[in-house]
């Protein structure tokens, strides 16, 4: 028997919001954005400390501010929004009410505690030991205990997620199968409770040496199996951010897949392929063994790649089918030019999906290789990476979806629309050019962590080429162009919440209501395939293709001058 519960329907987007989905989506998104604040004030400490020219942090400082940077940025940032669209995801897309709401806020109250004891902790100065926290450098037993609360509390979420599932299935609020953006929802819970639990496997037992009750944990045990977490949160990042996109192009166009199936064929392959093929951090460990090394290099790479190409194929491909249905069939790229590019929610999500697969998706293959991961292992090239598809990929596009939940979720008109379009280019391009100089910096072997990259006043101090110099300093510049892109991003969001004017809500209702055919985010929350008739995205995969060729020819080409042959 259904919980009696308050259901509005936006009357601008016609999606359905559950009275306690929607405030739990609402609160996880806002510390979301305070997360994305503290750690966008502390990566001006990176950037300038970073600049050889600036160099503006002492090292105990430097070290703390990043580790606080990281783990606000990687985990918090991005966990507590992915929760919001887990929420949206499920209970929103399907028209139900959330399961166990009372549990649901438990977890949002673990995930706050966690959050804030956690940073606390890092500004204490006593667990400087960055996001990866290696044994045997120990952090304060705090500091572990924080991050186990916060984890506890997203695989608390994940269960209300599954939970709401079942909710709708049962109550019959969708038809046939669920829409591809919640079947991708479904792709990132499903490999964030393999994250958390690897997390737990190595997270507890650590704790339990920072309090004395174990002796010691072994340190390649311990970076195998903190890499399944570690980059296994990327993929939950991966299916998550790639969900919105699809639910971008249905929003923005009315655009459906150009094939569900193939689609939800690439999410399975995420579930199978993407947290292994991913371990590039330890390709050069003598922790895992070479026959591992070989297959995952080998063979489960390019099963995650594929994910990837169909995703990036049929993305844009569902976007130009949708415009070419509406008349824009001039040409190859007519579509395209007549796209909404002043819409920030557009321009976001297709500055990040771009970013993401030319700068996030080579890389990261190239990174994936076990040779050619020799060139660039633990050189500054791995944050440029994962500064494409983190920053890029997942936080540009985080940006873009918000600009259309101010009006539709927290009911406010945006504040100074004109920054807010601006905004999406600002902070893109200017991270574009940020992980393009930080990659050619760690191809001339710039260290990725060291606070003195010229290591002054060491009696072993390495000459640099004035290159890797210059290449640091254009890091330092594009990293504040970046970070006034982000300060953008807050003054609209939060300042929306404050002083935006409040919109209609729509009328409140007792039940759910089926979805109109006519809302403008029907397709978003039914099935359907659109078909294959995208000759400009063909051209525009085929131009992906040569730029992934003639890059990972050039670095195999540099690692056969390293590695001369006679």
């Amino acid at each position: 028997m259904a919980v009696s519960t308050t259901y509005r329907t936006c009357p601008r987007t016609g999606l359905q919001f559950e009275a306690q989905a929607e405030k739990l989506m609402m609160a996880n998104a806002f510390m979301a954005v305070v997360a994305l604040l503290v750690g966008g004030l502390l990566a001006i400490g990176v950037v300038l400390t970073r600049w050889p020219a600036v160099h503006w942090l002492p090292a105990d400082t430097f070290y703390m501010v990043l580790t606080a940077h990281g783990i606000d940025m990687l985990i918090f940032w991005i966990i507590f929004f992915e929760v919001a669209v887990l929420y949206f995801a499920s209970s929103t897309l399907l028209r139900c009410r959330i399961a166990t709401p009372k549990i649901a806020w438990a977890g949002f109250v673990l995930m706050l505690v966690g959050a804030v004891w956690n940073n606390i902790t890092v500004f204490q100065g006593e667990s400087s030991v960055m996001m990866t926290s290696y044994v045997p450098m120990m952090a304060h037993w705090s500091f572990y205990l924080s991050l186990i609360l916060f984890a506890v509390g997203a695989l608390v979420a994940c269960g209300v997620f599954f939970g709401t599932l079942v909710v709708a299935k049962r109550e019959k609020t969708y038809e046939g199968s669920i829409p591809l953006v919640t079947f991708g929802a479904l792709t990132a819970a499903i490999i964030a409770v393999f994250t958390i639990l690897s997390g737990a496997f190595i997270l507890v037992p650590t704790f339990f040496v920072s309090v004395g009750l174990l002796k010691s944990v072994d340190p390649l045990v311990y970076r195998v199996v903190w890499w399944a977490f570690g980059h296994s949160s990327q993929q939950i990042n991966v299916a998550a951010h790639i969900s919105i996109w699809y639910a971008v192009a249905a929003i923005a166009f009315g655009a459906k897949p150009m094939s569900e199936r193939v689609s939800r064929g690439a999410f399975l392959l995420y579930i199978l392929f993407l947290q292994l093929a991913s371990a590039h951090h330890i390709l050069a460990d003598p922790g895992v063994s070479t026959e591992w090394k070989i297959v995952n290099t080998s063979y489960f790479m390019y099963f995650a790649v594929l994910g990837s190409m169909i995703h990036a194929l049929s993305i844009p491909g569902a976007m130009e089918v949708a415009q070419r249905a509406k008349g824009y069939n001039k040409g190859l790229f007519e579509w395209l030019r007549k796209a909404p590019w002043s819409n920030p929610t557009f321009s976001g999500v297709f500055i990040a999906l771009i970013g993401f697969g030319f700068l996030g998706g080579i890389s990261g293959v190239m990174m994936g290789t076990e040779q050619l991961n020799l060139l660039i292992h633990n050189t500054i090239y791995v944050p440029g990476h994962f500064h494409a598809t983190v920053v890029v990929g997942t936080t540009l596009t985080f940006m873009a979806l918000t600009y259309f939940l101010i009006p539709a979720l927290f009911k406010r008109e945006m504040i100074a629309p004109g920054l807010a379009k601006l905004q999406p280019y600002l902070f893109g391009f200017s991270m574009y050019f940020f992980c393009l100089v930080m990659m050619g910096a760690g191809t001339l072997g710039v260290s990725r962590r060291h606070w003195d990259m010229a290591f002054s006043g060491n009696a072993l101090a390495y000459e640099w080429p004035g290159a890797a110099y210059l290449m640091m300093g254009l890091v330092g510049i594009a990293g504040v162009a970046a970070i006034a892109g982000g300060a953008i991003y807050i003054y609209v969001t939060v300042g929306s919440l404050l002083w935006g004017r409040r919109l209609d809500a729509g009328a409140p209702s007792p039940r759910f209501t089926p979805v109109s055919r006519a809302a403008p985010t029907a397709a978003a929350q039914t099935y359907g395939s659109a078909g294959f008739v995208a000759p400009g995205t063909f051209v525009l995969a085929m131009f992906f293709l040569v730029a992934f060729v003639l890059y990972y020819f050039v670095n195999w080409k540099y690692l056969g001058q390293l590695w001369s042959l006679s």
